[in-house]
């Protein structure tokens, strides 16, 4: 079935279908349909293993000139383009300028399988997934989401948290196709529903007065879901054009010279993570890559 945001992209409508036409050929090499169906319904420890032992035998028959050549090609595995001091100042300067109520996590290079796909809504084939059950992260936010679910059970205070990580996305992006990992930096704020939208204010307004002061002179577009959030966007720009993803109630884009930098918004992810409707989540990022170079 083809995502209902990639029928609104003939681009993306016509990479999905050359995909599914690439797998119907190999599935057709390797005995049809059926082979698919009997690997998916092994145990999660049954198919490591029988992934990790064909891993092991391709590398195996790999030599030396074949994984420079590989080096040389992949757009995976390409050093970063913006050299380390630039972006090391970038993040440097994010993270001096966050107030001392968020916690800065060192995130792991893997998440869960499924956590893009099954909380944010993305193709799981814009994330690499690995042989192990997981996946290389491919957003800080969604696993700043998960951090925020397991410490919002223990205790009633609203919890902010922050990262800096480089990320893989699988997609090919227009232009240059070389931009398949990036550093970016995020923000999430997670709490109980309080009424009155007070939890939505303070804490967008926290995010806000946060970028204008990491970013420097930044320009907000804020994007009105439901008519109640007005009160939160005040009197920042109105951008109604906007597709809106998975934002629920408001979400945002932050410009520095016209160019876009980051973006965030509210998100059901807590509510999904946690199975209570209460939950709060914002979520905010900066693609450091970019706003480096600006």
């Amino acid at each position: 079935m083809i995502h209902s945001r990639a029928r609104r992209d003939p681009v993306a409508v016509a990479r999905i279908m050359e995909g599914m036409s690439v797998l119907a050929r190999v599935l057709r090499a390797v005995g049809g349909e059926e082979v698919l169906d009997r690997l998916s319904g092994l145990s999660g420890s049954d198919l490591t293993t029988l992934l990790l032992a064909l891993a092991r035998r391709r590398a195996g028959a790999r030599s030396g000139a074949d994984v420079v050549r590989q080096y040389r090609s992949d757009r995976f595995v390409a050093p970063a383009e913006v050299p380390f001091a630039v972006l090391r100042a970038a993040e440097d300067r994010l993270l001096a300028a966050l107030p001392p109520s968020f916690s800065v996590l060192g995130l792991a290079p893997l998440a869960p399988l499924g956590t893009c796909s099954a909380v944010a809504e993305m193709d799981q084939n814009n994330v690499v997934s690995t042989v192990r059950g997981t996946e290389v992260a491919a957003d800080p936010t969604n696993a700043l989401a998960l951090e925020a679910a397991l410490r919002r059970r223990s205790g009633p205070d609203d919890v902010r948290l922050a990262a800096v990580q480089r990320v893989v996305r699988a997609q090919l992006f227009h232009g240059a196709g070389r931009f398949a990992h990036f550093t970016l930096f995020a923000a999430v704020s997670a709490g109980r529903d309080r009424g009155s939208l007070a939890f939505e204010r303070e804490h967008f307004a926290e995010h806000v007065e946060y970028l204008r002061a990491a970013c420097g002179d930044v320009e907000f577009r804020v994007t009105v879901l439901d008519p109640r959030y007005e009160v939160v966007r005040g009197t920042l720009p109105a951008d109604p054009s906007r597709r809106t993803g998975y934002y629920k109630g408001l979400c945002f884009k932050v410009f520095r010279d016209g160019v876009e930098i980051g973006d965030g918004g509210f998100v059901d992810w807590t509510q999904r993570l946690t199975g209570n409707r209460k939950e709060r989540l914002l979520i905010s990022g900066v693609g450091v890559d970019r706003f480096a170079t600006l």
